[in-house]
């Protein structure tokens, strides 16, 4: 079974979102949008746009969207059959989290790491 095929975002807080997402903006030419992020386009080795984006997002550090984890960030990876993943994680006796998402946007499920940061794994929806 293919596990982890990509990264799909990385996501962290700030205790001055705004203040962090202008300074990325100024500095390093990051186009944050007005949901406090962006959306990396792909492209292949040529320059041409190919199907996937990678995720980038600056919180609020009063959120608690990370939780039960309390770190400052969370990672989210790309995977072909989360549910699969999921119960062989749990086979493996990781500390997968009971929640599960099915969007527009894909399928996500999450599992908590030996050292308590919140893993997110994301199923992007066909096509992607």
């Amino acid at each position: 079974m293919n596990r982890v095929t990509g990264i799909g975002g990385i996501f962290f807080k700030a205790r001055d979102p705004k203040a962090m997402q202008a300074w990325y903006k100024r500095h390093l030419g990051i186009d944050v949008q007005a949901w406090g992020g962006t959306a990396f386009r792909w492209a292949d080795a040529e320059g041409k746009p190919s199907n996937g984006t990678t995720i980038w997002s600056i919180g609020s550090a009063e959120s608690d969207s990370f939780a039960p984890s309390t770190a400052p960030f969370m990672v989210n990876y790309r995977v072909a059959d989360v549910r699969a993943l999921l119960n062989a994680l749990k086979e493996e006796g990781c500390n997968v989290l009971d929640k599960f998402d099915d969007s527009e946007y894909g399928k996500f499920g999450w599992v908590i790491d030996p050292e308590g940061n919140k893993v997110e794994l994301w199923e992007p929806p066909a096509g992607q």
